[in-house]
């Protein structure tokens, strides 16, 4: 009897344990191709930068298959060249050679316990899965081919940080395979690229102990809406408040799990990435762009037609009274202003045969608000046959610049270039600062908003999900990674050759003489396997001209009228970088 009881119990448990999976139902949102299964991600590897050659070294048996299917077996370590030549592909490993035509396979072998993968030279982590080189434009064009779970190995730790709380990267986890699967077409190249395009991937990295517990204990849950997947966008920080797709991407049939709302848990991290200007109230210290747009506003007012504001030095903002910030992009609730109104105490030079009306009797006395040095006229040189030009008050004055591209690039406000920036603005007593967020797109999850939920509010993941996608529903996927096929016995038994040695890329000669005014410097403070990107302008929007290696001589030529930025050059090319990656020399 108690061995029938305790057999009853188990089955009972048993039960109960099932129907829990089953709250979670299982549904297929992908068919099976002929080659991979809907576990299998495709992704462009763009952030390999590869021209004419590609440096790697196996982990692993693969098999190298040419474009008119000549095979080879590599063995696992072996470090091979592949050169682009004449518009075809030639892989080197030791005294081997194969010449693949337009395009060359690297496929997985099962081989004992190894799991095959690809270590690309200055890449820290390891690329398990096919890899597909094609010619493309005159470059080599690498398509990995890897097992989604894998895939997300490789994402989750590059879009948040290891060190993130488990449930933070739990919720990533989730947003992260949902975005990919949602991604997923069978007809096209490839499936996502590994910027953040898409979604950061630099291969499986060897130390992310918190992101593998997070992918595994979240395995296969998706976010969908109306039984369907969504598009799990997210982005680095919000600024506040989350945005909605269709303020961003056009196109219909946005699910209803996106809502603008405020997002305390993002402005209260204190890593949140934000930008600040100052504008004091007494003798404001302004950039020479930023008096041109004021300048340039003041200009068309009808009452400052006395003036003459055709240049800087006929002109001068002697104090800031009011700053507001008006005109939000999108309808209500958007707290994203494109306009900032500026009240203004200004001096400016009379035109010739004007007399200036007496100011109002409220405005301050110029003289109690400057220095001494500030208050004298500008010793500018009076053209041959006229008096020195004078600069007296001309009033105070309101006028509306608008925040984006200038005034925002200008004060030094932008994040991250893309001209939607939530900018706020307090008062004391001696200023205004100017404070602005948001880097990225700000749709859905916030991965600065999930970090600071998970450790300072204690959430769970669910609950994070629900907070950035309201009325999204977990459920989970189905999809199983196919085996690995194992070697051909005759090309297993032929022995391979032995390894040569990876070379690092060579750097860019800096052999010119050191203008005056400019100094040296190399690149330093970025990770061996990592790149600078050198910008056309001082932006983290702006376009990447060239990806600079580490130890990368450079001569600074000045500082960029952007805060924090300056102008670089090599023998070869010209542009901005961010000082704080710079080590200076001597």
């Amino acid at each position: 009897m108690i061995r029938n009881r305790n057999h009853s119990l188990l089955l009972r448990a048993a039960a109960l344990f099932l129907c829990a999976i089953l709250l979670i139902p299982q549904v297929s949102f992908a068919a099976k191709t002929q080659n991979n299964t809907v576990s299998d991600v495709r992704v462009l590897l763009t952030r390999l930068n590869l021209a004419d050659e590609a440096w790697m070294t196996l982990e692993g048996r693969y098999l190298a298959r040419g474009a008119d299917g000549m095979e080879v077996l590599l063995p696992p370590g072996a470090q091979i060249t592949v050169l682009l030549r004449k518009g075809k592909l030639i892989l080197f490993h030791d005294g081997l050679s194969l010449t693949a035509g337009k395009e060359l396979s690297l496929l997985r072998r099962r081989d004992g316990d190894i799991e095959p993968g690809i270590r690309f030279n200055l890449q820290a982590g390891v690329y398990p899965g096919d890899l597909k080189l094609t010619v493309k434009d005159g470059a080599i064009q690498p398509i990995l081919t890897l097992p989604l779970e894998s895939y997300l190995q490789g994402v989750v730790p590059y879009e948040m940080s290891d060190s993130f709380p488990l449930e933070a990267l739990k919720a990533q986890a989730v947003c992260a395979r949902t975005y990919v699967l949602s991604k997923m077409n069978p007809s096209a190249e490839w499936d996502v690229v590994d910027n953040t395009n898409d979604q950061a991937f630099k291969g499986t990295p060897d130390n992310s102990v918190n992101s593998s517990q997070a992918v595994e204990e979240t395995s296969g849950l998706v976010l969908t809406w109306n039984n369907k997947l969504i598009t799990a966008w997210y982005s680095a920080s919000n600024g506040g408040q989350t945005e909605l797709p269709g303020n961003i991407w056009n196109g219909d049939n946005i699910p209803g799990c996106f809502a603008m709302t405020d997002d305390p848990w993002d402005v209260q991290n204190p890593d949140s990435t934000v930008r600040t200007a100052v504008l004091q109230k007494s003798s404001p210290e302004l950039s020479a762009g930023f008096l041109r747009l004021i300048r340039e506003a003041l200009a068309k007012l009808k009452e400052l037609d006395d003036f003459r504001l055709g240049a800087d030095d006929l002109f001068r903002v002697d104090a800031i009274r009011a700053v507001q910030l008006t005109t939000p992009r999108y309808k209500e609730p958007s707290r994203l202003m494109t306009e900032m109104e500026l009240t203004v105490s200004v001096s400016a030079v009379l035109k010739e045969g004007r007399i200036h009306p007496a100011g109002d009797e409220d405005e301050l006395d110029i003289s109690d608000v400057l220095s001494p040095a500030r208050t004298a006229a500008p010793e500018t040189p009076a053209p041959e046959g006229e008096k020195a030009a004078e600069l007296i008050s001309a009033g105070t004055h309101t006028v509306r610049l608008p925040l984006f591209p200038d005034a925002v690039f200008l004060l030094g406000l932008s994040v991250y270039g893309a001209d939607n920036e939530i900018i706020t603005v307090t008062e004391n007593e001696a200023d205004f600062t100017l404070t602005a967020g948001r880097y990225g797109h700000g749709v859905g999850m916030s991965q600065r908003g999930a970090q600071y939920q998970a450790s300072e509010g204690k959430k769970k993941y669910t609950e994070i999900l629900a907070f950035y996608y309201p009325g999204a529903k977990l459920k989970r996927y189905s999809g199983e990674a196919a085996p690995l096929p194992t070697p051909d016995p005759v090309l297993g038994n032929t022995p391979g050759p032995m390894p040569t040695a990876t070379p690092r890329p060579t750097l860019m000669p800096v052999t010119e003489t050191v203008p005056e005014g400019a100094w040296m410097a190399t690149v330093e403070n970025i990770d061996d396997d990592s790149t600078l990107n050198l910008r056309e302008k001082p932006s983290a929007g702006s376009k990447v001209l060239r990806r600079l290696y580490k130890h990368q001589q450079l001569i600074v030529l000045e500082e960029a009228e952007v805060t924090g930025w300056v102008r670089v050059k090599t023998d070869v090319c010209e542009g901005y970088v961010m000082a704080s990656f710079l080590q200076k020399t001597e």
